[in-house]
């Protein structure tokens, strides 16, 4: 099969596309031919050396993609030859075939294709938990987004929304900024400068935050007993924060891993359900996602670390 790999850890440089073995499949597997692969920030984390990545020999990266099931384990009951699934938790993905546990391939419904679900499979799990998990905004509450407009940004301020939360953000550019707007967002600050954070300062119930080197920001923003919730690292890492000056405003810091979250076949069907609903209803759309082939990896690599991108990058095998 076709695959992107790379030998030693380091820049864009060090990925290759070449032939490797197919995978085998055990018992409880299903075989994906894998149509649309997602490409996230935790990939370049991975390709740098500063993030696990699963051992193989030369390192596949991904963990995330959609595609056909061509053949199945003796003990798969869950799934059948034929099937379009999505999977967001699976090692090696940046291959044409990946053999994916039975339990962690989750069946898409009618109206989701196998590009829509690459696009939202792994951020639109997240904003999930984020939303409903660490959250829990009720109906009126204010929250504001850093990076509103990034892959998880533009699904969980439209599921927010769509949750009748007042939605406030940031983003980089006017036509991040107009996006977010489209979607129902209040007001959508530049990112670039921070002259707009005193006029907000201490309003909001939460501050979802991905972007890591702005949790300080994030932590001014919200009101006494408000809550910031932590997911990622975009723009670099969180300063150290005194939890004692946490505890004189009763703010905090809520964090999680989501695969904390996707413990068995079960918890994926049915947040991935709830996912899928908002779509269904017409509450959440998504920009065209910028698709690159599995060969164009490196360029893909090269085009997300720029931060140009509006949305998902996908590799497509």
């Amino acid at each position: 099969m076709k695959a992107l790999y790379f030998e030693h850890f380091g820049a864009s440089e060090v990925l290759q596309y070449g032939e490797l073995p197919q995978p085998e499949i055990g018992e409880s597997d299903v075989l994906v031919k894998v149509e649309y692969i997602g490409l996230n920030f935790a990939d370049i984390y991975r390709r740098r050396g500063d993030y696990h990545i699963e051992k193989h020999t030369p390192y596949i990266n991904g963990y995330e993609g959609a595609g056909v099931i061509e053949a199945i384990g003796a003990n798969v009951t869950n799934q059948q030859v034929g099937e379009t699934v999505l999977f967001v938790d699976v090692p090696f993905a940046n291959a044409e075939y990946v053999a994916v546990p039975s339990e962690q391939a989750i069946r898409l419904p009618a109206g989701i294709d196998s590009k829509l679900a690459a696009s939202i499979g792994l951020q639109g799990m997240t904003a999930d938990f984020l939303a409903h998990d660490l959250g829990k905004n009720t109906p009126g509450e204010k929250a504001f987004i850093t990076g509103i407009s990034g892959g998880v940004g533009q699904v969980l301020s439209q599921m927010l929304v769509a949750d009748e939360i007042e939605v406030y953000g940031s983003a980089s550019s006017t036509e991040k900024q107009a996006l977010a707007l489209s979607h129902g967002v209040k007001q959508v600050f530049p990112s670039r400068e921070n002259s707009w954070v005193e006029t907000v300062e201490g309003q909001f119930a939460t501050a979802y935050d991905g972007v890591g080197s702005t949790i300080q920001q994030s932590l001014d923003l919200i009101k006494h007993r408000g809550k910031v919730v932590f997911f990622g690292m975009a723009g670099g890492d969180p300063v150290k924060i005194d939890p004692v000056a946490l505890m004189s405003e009763s703010k905090s810091i809520l964090t999680g891993d989501l695969w904390d979250y996707l413990t068995s076949y079960e918890e994926r069907k049915i947040r991935s359900e709830r996912l899928f609903s908002y779509f269904a209803k017409g509450q959440i759309e998504i920009s065209e996602p910028t698709i690159f082939s599995l060969s164009e990896g490196k360029q893909a690599h090269e085009f997300l670390e720029t931060g140009k991108s509006i949305g998902k990058v996908l590799l497509k095998s």
